[in-house]
């Protein structure tokens, strides 16, 4: 089953396939996606990245956590469900 982690203090240079080769180190990556800012389409400075397997996720976290990712140390953790929001109106 795969694993998704949460990845903060991001750099804002870091790009998904440099997420991927980074955690590819460790393991199996599924995914891996850089959060931006819809407007600005600037990082937001977390990512996440989904791993192949719980023994990969167990790897990433502990030997990638506080690791240094383009001059940045990182935070790697195993990411919380998603929480419903409720709907938004149209945007004009």
């Amino acid at each position: 089953m795969a694993t998704n982690l949460f990845v903060g203090s991001l750099s804002w240079n870091v790009t998904d396939d440099q997420l991927r080769d980074f955690f590819a180190a460790a393991g199996n990556v599924v995914s891996a996606k850089v959060i931006v800012d819809r407007d600005s389409n600037r990082s937001k400075g977390f990512g996440f990245v989904e791993m192949g397997s719980d023994e990969d996720a167990k790897k990433a976290i502990d030997e990638l956590n506080g690791k240094e990712l383009d001059g940045r140390a990182i935070t790697v953790n195993e990411a919380r469900p998603r929480e419903e929001r409720p709907q938004r109106g149209n945007r004009y």
